[in-house]
């Protein structure tokens, strides 16, 4: 009972805490401060801001040039095809394994989540291969006579598509944990009695089933959406360049002589932020919810040999194409003397040898492994904190800190990145003399909503009693959230970490522009130069890619493990 008398020992442990949180607030504003919001208005505000003062020529020049109009609305429809067909190819997916039982489930559905290991500008080096003019199909059509003359696969008209295709086989895994999750949280008692009342399933479907799947569904879209409209990496190897992020890619060498760049970049803010505030607050009139939620004892079933005639069909082809990249970078990887033949004359595996022989990929392994590893700690320290004072309130602006913790995903990562050229070009960060922190920062500023919605999601699941219990007894809140509460949320802390580190890893718009010397490249610009060298280039490359994969495979999988359905949830917005 002792420890209960001295409330001035309470008292020091309630007010070292509140300076934690406040520290935590203020780290985390200040880093989104100098490194979201000043270098977005800067280059914004250059959008507006003519040798004369205030203008409006950049905006009318930018709208009367009808090849730059075609890039946005080349990105725009990219974006959307994108959306739609990681739908179509999701929706069911998700229906069949939140509800039915199956053999082969988990790692059928552990397959699904394959193509989040690898970015598709890397896939992209793979389907060149196989699908070039006299590439590995035109010559198997041609040897079995199925054609006459080689397919063009990869021709201009075909290069939209092409884009699309890669950046479907490696998006739609976030909608599809999007809606896994969604269906998921379902109470299905709702279901049953829709179903005594005579409802069909159809009808189940459509009005029990969607509205209360939207929000995930809306999620998912827009990150889905944002993610392949923005996308620099997989366009620029495909060849497609009429989009706006190689626009801007091409620009940053060419910023103070073409201001036109700043009024498309504006463009793409405006677009993708009010697409952002459109998902939050343009179906918030009509809101569905549930008193109760799903549990997956109770709304999973056993399906039927009808059902299985269609589900393993359906998920294994879909497993079959979207691994189409994957495999095709690594025979090319292994290939040796592949030159007009379907198939690698033989096989090799010196390629594998000159990654860990060559300066360019080995620099590139290991930078990437430090500046994620940092960003990641960084994420974990303010996102335990961050979320500590959301979820349990402790501050009266918490709300509002959640929302501003979420606008990194408003903003893309080729804008950011462009941002930061253009902010701190001279001064003690330019990224031309030493990009690093620059690099470290990005990284950790485009992950911190995954890590705050990963730590979120395990602070929701406790109890606040046992915390309660704990200062009760005499413990300060940092002893009780550092001998109580972390080591209850480990999985989720361990998980979110591992997300962090493996998008950080896969980081393809802040790699290419901010690491402009050789020393600084991180992995996905060590690949990106490997494959423009003439020669092994695209061999040695494939094989960096293979290790890449298996480095990130890891990482995806285990926060797969540990999260389950709750994976989704880390991109909700």
């Amino acid at each position: 009972m002792d420890r209960l008398k001295p409330d001035s020992i309470n008292k020091i442990g309630y007010y070292t805490a509140k300076v934690f949180e406040y520290i935590a607030v203020s780290l985390t504003i200040l880093l989104l401060l100098f490194f979201l919001i000043l270098p977005t208005i800067l280059i914004v505000s250059k959008a507006f801001i003519g040798p004369e003062g205030w203008t409006l020529e950049y905006f009318s020049l930018l709208f009367s040039n009808n090849l730059q109009m075609s890039f946005i609305s080349n990105s725009l429809m990219i974006g959307l095809f994108t959306t739609i067909s990681c739908t179509i190819i999701s929706l069911p997916l998700a229906i069949f394994n939140a509800r039915f039982e199956y053999r082969f489930k988990s790692l059928l559905s552990a397959l699904l989540l394959v193509p989040l290991i690898m970015p598709p500008f890397v896939g992209a080096i793979g389907i060149q291969r196989f699908f070039a003019r006299f590439g590995a199909i035109n010559i198997f059509l041609l040897d079995h006579n199925f054609i006459q003359s080689p397919i063009n696969w990869l021709a201009d008209e075909n290069m939209f598509w092409a884009v699309i295709f890669l950046e479907t086989l490696h998006l739609y895994p976030i909608m599809y944990l999007n809606l896994t999750a969604a269906i998921a949280n379902i109470d299905p008692s709702l279901d049953e009695a829709a179903t005594i009342c005579g409802s069909s399933l159809l009808q189940r479907y459509k009005n029990i089933l969607w509205p209360l799947i939207r929000p995930g569904f809306l999620s998912g879209a827009l990150i889905i959406f944002i993610w392949s409209f923005t996308d620099l990496g997989t366009p620029l190897l495909v060849g497609y360049h009429e989009t706006i992020p190689v626009f801007i890619f091409n620009m940053v060498t060419d910023i103070n002589e073409n201001p036109i760049g700043f009024a498309l970049v504006f463009i793409v803010i405006l677009i993708t932020t009010s697409i952002f505030i459109f998902s939050k607050f343009g179906f918030n009139e009509k809101k569905y919810q549930m008193m109760g939620r799903g549990h997956t004892n109770v709304s999973v079933k056993k399906a039927s040999f009808l059902f299985k005639i269609i589900i393993y069909p359906t998920v294994i082809s879909t497993i079959s194409i979207a691994l189409i990249p994957h495999i095709t970078v690594i025979i090319t990887s292994f290939s040796d003397g592949w030159f007009m033949t379907a198939l690698p004359e033989k096989f090799t595996t010196k390629y594998y040898y000159q990654v860990f022989s060559h300066d360019l990929s080995l620099i590139g392994i290991k930078n990437s492994i430090l500046f994620s590893c940092l960003a990641t700690f960084l994420d974990v320290i303010l996102g335990v904190l961050l979320a500590y004072i959301i979820v349990r309130k402790s501050l009266p602006f918490s709300q509002f800190l959640d929302a501003l913790v979420m606008t990194p995903l408003a903003l893309p990562g080729i804008i950011l990145a462009f941002g930061y050229v253009v902010s701190y070009t001279g001064t003690f960060l330019d990224p031309l003399t030493n990009p690093i922190p620059l690099l470290i920062i990005a990284y950790s500023v485009r992950r911190l909503p995954f890590m705050v919605r990963s730590a979120v999601s395990g602070f929701q699941q406790i109890n606040s009693s046992l915390e309660e219990a704990s200062q009760v007894m005499g413990a300060s809140k940092l002893y009780t959230l550092r001998k109580i509460t972390i080591p209850l949320i480990t999985a989720n802390l361990i998980a979110g970490g591992l997300l962090c580190f493996s998008y950080a890893m896969l980081d393809v718009s802040d790699s290419l522009i901010l690491a402009m010397k050789d020393q600084y490249y991180p992995l996905t610009k060590s690949i990106y130069s490997l494959y423009l060298e003439q020669g092994s280039g695209e061999f040695v490359a494939s094989a960096l890619g293979s290790i890449s994969m298996i480095i990130l495979s890891v990482c995806i999988i285990g926060s797969s493990v540990l999260l389950g359905k709750k994976m989704g949830e880390l991109f909700k917005g």
